[in-house]
């Protein structure tokens, strides 16, 4: 009998010990904070969380004030009272809202009434379709109208076709009321069709309500223009790359002080996130990637003074700064993550540099898990570079072991590898499996300095993928490495890197792992919705036969060209409206694969995008990700 019972005490104990770390169930059981501001007494943050329901398989959320000093969280049913209404024009006679506008004729019946049964769609230009969507003929507009019931509603871009929010992600961040209240700023990209698609010259726009006139404030300037904001002296702010066609350039803050643009960051190297005024208009704080991390910045602003402009890194630690949400007194309210723990919202004190976590929304859950343990490691590169590698440890980590081990491809190409935390591809979820995660900063990725970042660009295949070997590499020299259960995962650019290595990895991987991977840079031209992307990165079209930088990115950089040497079993994982990458690429890279008799298998999502975003479909990725990894590792 106590045989029987020491047993079961054992059984129950590992059983604990099982359910001790992170599981994809767990993961899209948390909830998921968003800081929406500071009320409007400077006393409470308010916050929206965001909780995933796997058997509804869909989310809801709850909002909520928690003092800015700390304490207790308090659920609320709305935001409006609490929140100042920034769609309020100051002297708060109206309200700017925006709209989305039939204009152009694009399906079949808009064109033949009498045939309303028709899905018929026509196009005579580019941009007919963008992320997961297909054009329609609708554009987002901004609209004003007096703020009093029954008021009708002024469309500011009467008659465009363009949009303002921006497609596929803009929202009311991209129209702002000036100081005075006399007219609206927003951001729009005025170009159509093909010329839309070519380009990434946003612009920031100003409709004078009193004459209906409105001005580029901004022309001149070839690339993005965004995030408009005012100083509390009134100065405009804004976003600001500079060249047409390369969504990944250096990003500045530009003021417009007394008729001169002023570009506060030109001599930084590094490129902002996001930013903010301080309170009285001497400084702005900005975030940004750098070695790795997300952290707080500031740079003082001189007005015309001889003052020399100056940046300063504020925060300094192993975790990501992401939002910042607003100040209190020395405090700035932000939120934060790292790579075992999602966001949550803290307070900086810019005196004392010390941090306080104000919501804990999923503190309680990790306090249960044994988490995983997070090193930095840098690594010599080929060309002699120091290049970091984040190395994540399973929890429970014996060094005396030995550990299967994944290296990690990051998409972008241009995307920072910070302590970011996603409910995807969650480096503490792979390392609670048993798996040592190698997670390189390779070339392109922004936090590096300009150059590094930049490096990648029209060499997708050259020095990155030594970057990338370099780190398994190196990592693989320790005891704890399985070098004979070594696995190549990634998505988007990091996909595309997946498909590249397969074919010259020279045996180093046992199995590969391409979520909306890149396989046929010519067919990817072809077919993506943003050609600037693929003008700036792959060098050309493939049609430039004279073009000796894209001519490589045709042949020698692409993927396609080396599956002659594929011989490891490959999951490619495919979303059916992703436009970005779209499907074809994953049905050659699989049609590829079983016609060469490799163990292959598609993972299909036909009403996703880019992105996994269903609870499911999330729960059936992960499901299949780590079912690959123990058929095949």
């Amino acid at each position: 009998m106590k045989k029987v019972l020491f047993t079961t005490l054992v059984m129950m104990s590992l059983s604990t010990m099982a359910q001790n770390v992170m599981s994809p169930e767990l993961l899209w059981k948390l909830g998921r904070v968003t800081a929406l501001g500071l009320s409007k007494d400077g006393k409470n943050v308010v916050y929206k969380v965001t909780t995933p329901s796997i058997a509804e398989n869909n989310s809801t959320s709850k909002y909520y004030t928690l003092p800015v000093n700390g304490g207790n969280a308090t659920e609320i049913s709305d935001t409006k009272t609490i929140l100042a209404d920034k769609n309020i024009s100051p002297d708060g006679k109206f309200l700017v809202y925006n709209e989305e506008v039939k204009i152009d004729k694009v399906l079949g019946k808009d064109f033949y009434p009498n045939l309303d049964k028709s899905d018929a769609q026509i196009y005579n230009g580019l941009d007919y379709r963008h992320w997961d969507t297909w054009n329609e003929g609708k554009f987002n507009h901004v609209f004003y109208k007096e703020n009093k019931d029954g008021a009708v509603g002024i469309d500011i871009l009467k008659g465009e076709t363009f949009d303002s929010p921006q497609k596929p992600f803009g929202g009311d961040e991209d129209y702002i009321w000036s100081p005075d209240g006399k007219s609206i700023l927003y951001v729009s990209k005025k170009k159509a069709g093909t010329q839309y698609a070519i380009s990434t010259n946003t612009d920031i726009y100003e409709y004078n309500l009193e004459t209906g006139k409105t001005t580029n404030k901004t022309e001149g300037n070839l690339g993005y223009d965004m995030a408009p904001q005012f100083s509390p002296t009134g100065n405009l702010t804004w976003l600001q790359m500079k060249r047409d066609g390369y969504e990944a350039d250096k990003n500045d803050i530009i003021v417009d002080f007394k008729g001169m643009k002023m570009n506060l960051t030109a001599n930084w190297d590094g490129t902002v996130d996001s930013f903010t005024w301080s309170k009285d208009g001497k400084k702005v704080f900005f975030t940004a990637p750098i070695d790795g991390t997300k952290q707080l910045f500031e740079v003082n602003f001189p007005g015309l003074t001889k003052i020399a402009i100056k940046v300063l890194q504020i925060t300094n630690g192993n975790y990501d700064v992401n939002d910042i949400v607003g100040f209190v007194g020395d405090n700035i309210i932000v939120t934060r993550s790292d790579m075992n723990h999602a966001n949550e919202i803290f307070s900086f004190n810019l005196k004392k540099n010390t941090w306080e976590q104000l919501s804990n929304v999923n503190t309680a859950t990790y306090s249960t898990l044994t988490l995983s343990k997070t090193e930095r490691r840098y690594v010599t590169t080929t060309d002699g570079k120091k290049m970091l590698v984040w190395v994540i440890l399973p929890p429970n980590f014996d060094a005396s072991k030995k550990y299967p081990t994944l290296l990690y491809c990051q998409g972008g190409p241009q995307s920072a590898l910070t302590q970011s935390y996603s409910f995807r591809w969650n480096f503490s979820l792979m390392a609670a499996k048993g798996y040592v995660v190698v997670a390189p900063n390779r070339r392109g990725m922004p936090g590096h300095g300009v150059e590094w970042n930049e490096q990648i660009s029209k060499d997708w295949g050259g020095q990155v993928m030594d970057d990338y070997l370099s780190a398994i590499d190196d990592v693989a020299k320790e005891n704890y490495v399985d070098k004979t259960r070594l696995g190549c995962v990634g998505a988007s650019y990091g996909g595309y890197s997946v498909f590249y290595l397969a074919g010259i990895h020279k045996n180093r991987f046992k199995t590969f792992i391409a979520h909306d991977g890149v396989f046929n840079t010519q067919s990817m031209f072809g077919t993506t919705e943003e050609v600037f992307f693929n003008n700036w990165d792959f060098g050309g079209a493939y049609w430039e036969k004279d073009n000796a930088i894209a001519q490589k990115t045709y042949t020698t950089f692409n993927p396609i060209n080396h599956v002659d040497k594929w011989n490891k079993p490959i999951l490619i994982i495919q979303g059916g409206k992703d436009f970005r990458v779209p499907i074809g690429q994953s049905q050659e890279a699989f049609q590829a694969a079983q016609l060469r008799g490799i163990k292959s298998r598609l993972l299909y999502f036909p009403e996703e995008n880019h992105w996994v975003l269903k609870p499911q479909n999330a729960q059936v990725w992960q499901s299949e990700f780590f079912k690959w990894l123990n058929e095949t590792l």
